[in-house]
């Protein structure tokens, strides 16, 4: 057997709490007393005492269903051991927040810290796109969070010039900006494919946008009426 290929696709030891192997793999270290909420069924192996248990009851069922979807769930990981994630090879964006708030696009969120908080909380500045309010999940705290885009994410500087985004291509922002909604004539009503409007998203201020190259055309905003 060829050892040194094998060797080549061994996840380095990184000693810290997240990292990534080749994009598509999460690689959590787990330490007991630090527990990991992570959407149920990425779990792709692990190695040394990792137990796997439901949501805790403190997680609220909307913010779980924001993120797994209808009727999905999520999983509390725990132990000591090396924890390895991936979300149907999608690739894989780690942050680590310190005592901050990010706005993440519902479902691109594949793992958290458990002592950070995740909230259902309203996006401001977009009430008149359905005329009843939109909302979207927000995670706060110190902490590391895991996002899967599909496809290699970009990082857009929304403190350069005022960023316009397809909300299809959404993966997260940075709380506090600015946001308005801008409507267009759809593209594709010009060359026979559809018709009617689509709409983008403007982002003003200090912070950052984060965007997959892929439209991802499930509900990822939540309506609240």
């Amino acid at each position: 057997m060829d050892s040194q290929t094998l060797t080549a696709h061994r996840a380095a030891a990184t000693g810290v709490r997240m990292s990534v192997h080749s994009s598509k793999t999460l690689k959590v270290t787990m330490v007991t007393g630090q527990d990991l909420i992570a959407k149920a069924g990425s779990m792709i192996a692990y190695d040394g005492y990792v137990q796997f248990d439901g949501a805790p009851a403190s997680l609220r069922r909307s913010a779980e269903e924001m993120v797994s979807g209808e009727g999905g769930k999520l999983m509390l990981a725990r132990g000591d051991g090396d924890l390895y994630l991936a979300d149907y090879g999608g690739d894989i964006l780690v942050l680590h927040l310190n005592g901050e708030a990010l706005s993440v696009n519902g479902a691109t969120l594949l793992a958290c810290d458990a002592s950070l908080e995740l909230a259902i909380e309203p996006v401001k500045g977009l009430a008149k796109l359905s005329g009843s309010g939109l909302t979207n999940l927000v995670v706060k705290g110190t902490g590391w969070v895991a996002l899967v885009s599909r496809g290699i994410p970009m990082a857009l500087d929304c403190a350069e010039r005022e960023t316009y985004v397809d909300p299809d291509a959404l993966v997260a922002w940075t709380t506090g900006l600015e946001m308005k909604a801008r409507r267009t004539i759809k593209a594709s009503a010009l060359i026979g494919r559809g018709s009617g409007e689509a709409f983008q998203i403007g982002f003003k201020g200090q912070g950052f946008v984060v965007v997959q190259p892929s439209e991802d055309t499930g509900d990822r905003f939540k309506i609240r009426g």
